[in-house]
């Protein structure tokens, strides 16, 4: 039976997933999308399959929200700020089971502060989808393992096949479940059961809409996710981003909570305070994922949002063994994790509300956010009213150079047109499998694009383009007054001759499908 504190415990848990997630759908509709929102916003117009950069899944639940509450930023965040209540509610019943309400309860109350989860929820990625999956995963084997319950093990396939679903990153979790229950003698009998083969059976089967893509478009995805695991780089061993990729982490999770993680599980911990097992489990399914990315920024930069999965099962085991919640937890444990709670919230508040007002008095250099969430909605009407300047806007499309700006453009201009990626010189894209020279070819254009001297290029793909118009887009600091934020050019092309679709600069290039080769092929010889 639960005991009056138990209960009083979590009702606190649950008020602190409600209060957060009732923040964060404030917040949510409060600023503009950032590229890669308005890029996944854009994938659930085309749905598909796979995609080109990541599973479907993102784009899926922002296709359902949207029929539901509308084309709105609300409606595009809504999948991952509800993601993270699941994920706090399953690290509060991983807690709350294995040690106590009270180690669930501190569990959730840090989760609400890391840099790296508010992130996860607030900007529309697969990160956002992928969290409570790993979470839910890890729970159920958890449960499994501790209790040889069937239906644990194919609770656990199917949030593993969800997770397959959302980001790649998802992968990760097998060798660290399948090397934990090697490694620890209490578990390793559960490999010889049908239960965890039958879980893995069903989560691959969740993932075979993206190998039916993937079959279909020459693997493409394989490809991408490759070239970023760094295939192909002349050097294999290099310590120019292991600085970056360790700051990166230390800032996204805060520096002591970040310090505090890695004497976790290097640290020898006495059995009497937590039992091996437990100990064993939470470890290697945190810190498996952690090292795997830490080995790989020896030779790739590793962007700061890849080893999130890592971390679910890592603040568990902080709070059993640093929080109050812990039985027979030191008064200095207990200070430390108070402190670490603190800074944590005192590094995420101020950056949640300058996405609602500019509060920090940031050069924008330094100013991510606003680079990234303002002037959108400017830039839409600009180039909307530069459509309607055209002979004919009706028979005119809307580039970008970018796809991300091609994005922005397709979300914030009036009515939310299709627009275009010209990626011939950026990089392969969504965009590649949505339009191809002929479905455009003699159409005027209006495009954008970041670089001056670009004019040059684009005059190649057009009969004749007019001078590029000069656009500069600003913000209002209380600090610094007017700032620049966003300088760009505006081009009107006429008679497109086509163009569009990325060539690859080497035969072997890793990402260069074969249907790529031989379209740059025939364009080659063309012209």
């Amino acid at each position: 039976m639960q005991t009056t504190k138990q209960w009083n415990c979590m009702i606190a848990s649950w008020l602190v997933i409600t209060i957060a997630l009732v923040i964060r759908l404030y917040i949510s509709s409060r600023f503009l999308l950032d590229p890669d929102e308005a890029n996944y916003w854009q994938w659930s117009r085309y749905l598909a399959l796979g995609y080109h950069d990541h599973p479907p899944m993102i784009a899926w639940t922002i296709r359902l929200a949207t029929e539901i509450f509308g084309q709105n930023e609300f409606a595009v965040r809504l999948p991952t700020i509800l993601g993270l209540a699941v994920t706090s509610i399953y690290i509060f019943l991983f807690g709350a089971r294995w040690f106590s309400c009270r180690c669930g309860f501190h569990a959730v109350l840090l989760v609400q502060g890391v840099l790296l989860f508010n992130g996860a929820a607030l900007i529309a990625t697969p990160d956002g989808l992928l969290l409570p999956c790993w979470a839910a995963a890890c729970y159920h084997s958890a449960m499994a393992l501790s209790h040889r319950s069937p239906g644990h093990w194919l609770a656990c396939g199917i949030w593993f096949g969800l997770g397959l679903l959302s980001k790649y990153t998802m992968l990760p979790f097998l060798p660290s479940l399948f090397f934990c229950m090697l490694a620890t003698p209490m578990y390793r009998k559960q490999l010889a059961t049908l239960w965890p083969w039958l879980g893995l059976v069903l989560g691959f089967s969740c993932f075979t809409p993206v190998l039916i893509w993937n079959a279909d478009n020459g693997w493409a995805t394989f490809r991408h996710v490759l070239y970023q695991g760094g295939m192909g780089k002349s050097s294999f061993l290099t310590l120019r981003y292991i600085g970056d990729f360790l700051g990166t982490q230390a800032l996204l999770l805060s520096p002591l909570v970040f310090v505090m993680l890695l004497m976790a599980w290097w640290s020898r911990i006495d059995a009497n305070r937590l039992k091996p097992t437990d100990v064993s489990f939470l470890r290697w399914m945190s810190a498996t994922t952690f090292v795997v990315f830490l080995v790989l920024s020896f030779h790739v930069r590793v962007y700061g949002n890849w080893p999130a999965p890592a971390y679910v099962a890592a603040i568990v085991l902080l709070a059993a063994l640093y929080s109050p919640g812990r039985v027979g937890a030191r008064p200095r444990s207990t200070m430390l994790w108070n402190l670490s709670v603190f800074t944590a919230y005192a590094m995420t508040i101020p950056l949640l509300l300058q996405l609602v007002y500019p509060i920090l008095p940031l050069p924008i250099k330094l100013d991510r956010i606003a680079r990234e969430t303002t002037g959108w909605d400017r830039l839409g009407e600009v180039v909307d009213q530069a459509l309607h300047t055209m002979p004919d806007p009706q028979n005119t499309f809307v580039f970008g150079l970018r796809y991300q700006q091609a994005s922005e453009l397709a979300f914030y201009m009036k009515g939310q047109p299709k627009t275009v990626s010209i990626n011939r010189w950026a990089r392969p894209n969504v965009y590649d499998y949505w339009f191809d020279d002929g479905m455009l070819q003699g159409k005027d254009a209006v495009g954008i694009y970041e670089w001056k001297g670009m004019a040059k290029q684009l005059a190649g793909l057009f009969e004749r383009i007019d001078p590029p118009q000069e656009i500069k887009i600003t913000r209002k600091s209380p600090w610094l007054g007017r700032q620049l934020v966003h300088h760009l050019y505006l081009i009107r092309g006429y008679g497109f001759k086509g163009g569009l679709r990325w060539q690859p600069r080497t035969k072997d290039d890793i990402r260069a499908t074969p249907e790529v080769t031989s379209e740059t092929g025939a364009s080659d010889s063309e012209r």
